[in-house]
């Protein structure tokens, strides 16, 4: 009884990896609680198995706890999506899985990093300006779902 209550209330820190084509699914499911319109499993099975795109993911117990997508191309990247499961929010967990992702990808020769986020997403915005990323453009309108709310495009040098 000890050990089950010991393993209820111990928390253990998700453990970082590349992601796969066996994630598509979990990814899918977690975009979907994530974001108004989410991918299909479909929609991630072609990301992951393009081999310009980059995924990594955190999985905590059995479970996604977050991940992170991004394409690159020639010497730039886009990072498509990013998550993490409302339960596992506020533990700095976003901020690793973007730090371990942009090792990675300067690991493979990227220089800069794009990226849109809505300009009301303000614990996007915080996690990538501590992350040295910067305002260079702006799509207003470009969030239908959130009443036109503009998107911010952001870039970091690597």
């Amino acid at each position: 009884m000890m050990d089950f209550l010991r393993r209820l209330f111990t928390r253990t820190e998700p453990v970082l990896s590349e992601a796969g084509l066996r994630d598509a699914a979990a990814i899918a499911q977690l975009h979907a609680a994530s974001f108004h319109r989410g991918w299909s499993d479909t929609e991630i099975e072609r990301l992951l198995l393009d081999r310009h795109v980059l995924a990594h993911r955190a999985v905590g117990g059995r479970s996604l706890a977050g991940f992170i997508l991004s394409r690159m191309v020639m010497d730039e990247a886009e990072i498509l999506s990013v998550a993490v499961a409302s339960r596992w929010r506020g533990r700095g967990l976003a901020r690793r899985l973007l730090d371990l992702h942009l090792r990675r990808l300067a690991g493979l020769g990227t220089r800069s990093v794009f990226l849109e986020v809505e300009e009301g997403n303000e614990p996007a915005l915080r996690l990538y300006r501590r992350a040295g990323f910067r305002q260079v453009g702006r799509r207003e309108g470009y969030y239908e779902e959130s009443r036109g709310a503009a998107a911010l495009i952001l870039r970091r040098d690597l």
